[in-house]
């Protein structure tokens, strides 16, 4: 079973554009669809939105040299949830606990957005990761985007479930949790959608659930 496209993965022509104009911008990132962080017997996977272009896409690690990584792996590793120093490089030697990082979207896409059809085509790779988790307990989604995009490879009603920060949402069909969160961006801390108590807090309930 594949949980991640191959390097040279060519389904999405907008972001295989942009891929090829990142090589030749920064020669020296990694600028291929970033697989996940984390083990397969995990029971929690962490589902964001996409690659940073300097983020992720650098270092092909999800949320690493990324601000919301900064906000991320510290609130995973107060709880146990991780251990080891968080450097900011796909070597850094920092490791999580029952934990699995992946993105909806595996490349970088230009400006940060993803598409409808690309969340869609990507989510092959979603539902393959989900299956492969025989341990999954609780899928923490952050952003809307997120969201939809595992209510859509598991088969619910989005209507049925609506994003809210720090809701459980029970998936019974499947016998998961999934939880809402703002997404950890620098956007959303600095704007005060999300602070460090609101992330903490989520993780907290994660934690309660297990």
């Amino acid at each position: 079973m594949c949980c991640s496209p191959q390097k040279n993965c060519c389904l999405c022509p907008r972001l295989i554009e942009f891929r090829k104009e990142n090589v030749k911008k920064f020669p020296s990132y990694y600028n291929a669809p970033v697989p996940a962080f984390g083990n397969l017997d995990a029971e929690i996977l962490v589902v964001g939105l996409a690659p940073g272009l300097n983020g992720a896409n650098k270092t092909g690690r999800p949320f690493t040299n990324d601000y919301a990584g900064d906000i991320l792996y510290p609130a995973l590793k107060k709880f146990g949830l991780a251990q080891g120093n968080y450097g900011k490089t796909a070597d850094d030697g920092f490791e999580l606990i029952d934990v699995r990082i992946t993105n909806s979207v595996r490349c970088v896409p230009p400006q940060n957005k993803v598409t409808t059809d690309e969340v869609k085509t990507c989510g092959k790779f979603l539902i393959e990761e989900i299956a492969a988790m025989k341990n999954l307990k609780i899928i923490l989604t952050l952003g809307s985007v997120a969201h939809n995009a595992v209510l859509g490879v598991l088969g619910y009603k989005k209507s049925s479930f609506k994003f809210a920060h720090g809701i459980v949402h029970k998936l019974e069909k499947h016998n998961l949790i999934m939880i809402n969160s703002y997404h950890t961006s620098r956007y959303n801390v600095n704007t005060g959608v999300l602070t460090q108590k609101m992330f903490e807090d989520v993780i907290k309930k994660i934690k309660a659930l297990l």
